[in-house]
């Protein structure tokens, strides 16, 4: 149980079904969609994540959570300066599509809590723009750049059931199959609860 009655939920291990499917678009009349969020963001917060797609927690919908602030407050103010989206945001995403990705691409180190102990350096173009609802179902269409726009990619690609590990080179995919096969049989140790693939 987490804080004020909210649950953390077992994060999905890689090698999971749910992790590949596309995430469907959902409504108002998704069931206990508020006590979902509250619970993801429980979640991720225990498991010092910045970011969590519904997937991750075996729900095939279209939500992602976000809290860049996170990243910003570990920084030293030089390196704050580097980057645009300073100080970053804390926000929900429903339904999110993507309408255009534009900027520079850039690589930085990312890793993924359905994946632990894997960290590996991903280039994604820097610049986002995103339609999607916020929690009470109301449109936005807002562009989102440096971390923040890096964050959303990779939920985003969650919703497509895409991987951060997906963009590595073949080679380098096969040379950490081992790691990956034992991800997905529990042969790992996390500081987190985790479901693994039947």
């Amino acid at each position: 149980m987490g804080r004020g009655g909210f649950m953390i939920l077992p994060i999905v291990a890689y090698g999971h079904p749910v992790l590949r499917k596309v995430a469907q678009d959902i409504d108002a009349d998704y069931p206990f969609l508020e006590k979902l969020t509250q619970d993801m963001w429980e979640t991720m917060y225990a498991s010092n994540g910045v970011g969590l797609a519904a997937p991750q927690v075996n729900k095939d919908v279209r939500l992602f959570i976000v809290d860049s602030h996170q990243i910003f407050e570990n920084m030293k103010p030089d390196e704050r300066n580097e980057y645009p989206d300073d100080p970053g945001i804390k926000q929900v995403f429903l339904n999110a599509h993507i309408q255009e990705i534009d900027g520079e691409e850039w690589a930085y180190n990312e890793g993924c809590l359905s994946i632990p102990k894997i960290r590996e350096d991903i280039v994604r173009n820097e610049i986002v723009t995103l339609r999607y609802q916020d929690e009470n179902f109301k449109w936005h269409t807002n562009t989102f750049q440096g971390i923040t726009a890096r964050i959303i990619l990779h939920e985003h690609d969650h919703l497509e059931g895409k991987l951060f590990i997906d963009y590595l080179p073949p080679l380098k995919r096969k040379l950490m199959k081992r790691k990956l096969d034992d991800i997905s049989k529990g042969k790992i140790t996390v500081d987190y609860k985790m479901v693994f693939p039947k």
